[in-house]
């Protein structure tokens, strides 16, 4: 598992590289963003998914935009199509201030509720090649298992047969604690399966593309202590800038034909 993440598998979508390069340089993405693709290794973490420029792709909760702002471009230029997803209204709205400021950047994208809600746009069921969502999995799990398994049972319903839905989660070691999962911010890999399957979906495989060996994920804040949220502020920061991000999980799962 290398400290930072570095990808380990080939990219089984190689002819999607160049385009994916070209979305990830965009020069409408925000340079704080930028900052961070040392961390989140966006291009290799979208080639493993083996997301396509051509694909229906939906996102869930966008929170700032940090992915929407690769998607969109790699979409509009491919001929594809983002849907961006989230608690209706105000949870895109962040999205929708980026597509302000670059249109063209934004050409193709849509919005939708999510959960649904009555009178709201909904992602018709059976219609998305790609069901991506990044370190959302602890939210919905703060909301109890229920609303995380009803999540889970949603974006199933969105894909096309063969689908793939894509997750980024902080990761928890399997001997921690799970009552940590009420509020640290991490989530146990065999809790995010177990969440996945019930909803009808096959494992299809896990990739260290997003690991960090430096990070202990016991600190007093949860997850928020380490950047970029700095949750104690000045307190011991110069020790969780050298840490970095957080340890992540990147799981793979398919809608059975």
């Amino acid at each position: 598992m290398p400290i930072d993440g570095a990808a380990n598998e080939t990219n089984p979508q190689g002819e999607t590289s160049t385009a994916l390069a070209a979305a990830v340089a965009a020069p409408s993405r925000t340079p704080a963003n930028v900052a961070r693709d040392r961390y989140r290794h966006p291009a290799e973490t979208l080639a493993w998914f083996g997301v396509k420029p051509s694909d229906t792709v939906v996102e869930i909760w966008p929170g700032g935009g940090w992915y929407s702002e690769i998607l969109a471009p790699y979409s509009a230029a491919g001929g594809g199509k983002l849907t961006v997803v989230g608690p209706w209204p105000n949870g895109v709205n962040s999205v929708r201030k980026l597509e302000q400021a670059n249109p063209a950047a934004f050409a193709t994208i849509n919005y939708a509720a999510f959960p649904a809600a009555d009178g709201a746009p909904k992602v018709p069921d059976g219609s998305a090649d790609v069901v991506l969502t990044f370190r959302n999995v602890h939210n919905w799990r703060f909301g109890g298992v229920d609303a995380a398994q009803a999540n889970f049972n949603a974006m199933f319903a969105m894909l096309k047969p063969g689908g793939t839905l894509g997750v980024v989660e902080h990761r928890l070691p399997e001997d921690m604690a799970s009552a940590l999962e009420e509020k640290s911010g991490y989530m146990k890999k065999s809790s995010v399966i177990a969440f996945a399957r019930a909803a009808g979906f096959d494992f299809a495989g896990e990739s260290d593309i997003n690991a960090n060996l430096r990070d202990t994920h016991d600190y007093p804040d949860g997850v928020w202590t380490l950047p970029p949220t700095y949750q104690l502020k000045d307190v011991d920061r110069a020790k969780y800038a050298a840490i970095g991000e957080s340890d992540r999980m990147t799981l793979k799962f398919r809608k059975p034909r």
